[in-house]
């Protein structure tokens, strides 16, 4: 397997068309189930994963192995074609704030305790910005600080997304109860 990465990494470098074909379509489910964290919207997944595959293949000959390998170096380029598209989908930044007597819950995410398929099917729920900050603290493990600048946005804000989305989660799976399994 690492082999054959690196044979397409070499086409890749090369622009071979069949290089990068096979390493897109390598690539393309872990990808595509990345954007859809991101995203329900099936043409904005596409524009996300396709922008950051064409980031990757402008730019290939800048990955350096020695810092890690080449599927973690892709996932983040894709990941952060999927923020500024976050970004520039949300010209108008959202300006609530949370109150000062509001904190972020870090100690328990109960998104851990959730099914996989039932995550993603909560994260559709959400308003664009607010999925992206859930799916960045939750799921990708960014602090808030690092989600603020990211997103452009105010860290205030970035707590305000994710207490909204803790509200609209725990109603879910209230709701939900009967049919959410969880994960062991």
């Amino acid at each position: 397997m690492i082999d054959e990465l690196n044979i397409l990494l070499k086409g890749c470098i090369q622009y071979d068309r069949l290089s990068q074909e096979k390493l897109y379509r390598q690539l393309y489910p872990t990808l595509f189930r990345l954007c859809c964290n991101f995203f329900d919207d099936e043409h904005d997944i596409l524009t996300a994963l396709n922008n950051g595959m064409l980031q990757v293949f402008n730019n290939i000959e800048k990955y350096d192995a020695k810092k890690g390998d080449l599927k973690g170096w892709i996932y983040t380029v894709v990941r952060n074609a999927a923020i500024n598209l976050v970004r520039t989908k949300n010209a108008t930044p959202v300006t609530q704030q949370l109150s000062a007597d509001l904190q972020v819950e870090t100690s328990m995410n109960l998104l851990k305790e959730v099914a996989h398929e039932k995550v993603l099917m909560y994260l559709k729920t959400l308003n664009t910005t607010t999925r992206a900050v859930f799916n960045l603290f939750y799921l990708e493990g960014y602090l808030i600080k690092e989600i603020a600048i990211g997103l452009d946005m105010k860290e205030g804000t970035v707590k305000w997304h994710l207490n909204d989305g803790r509200n609209k989660l725990r109603l879910f799976i209230k709701s939900n109860s009967n049919h959410i399994e969880y994960a062991r």
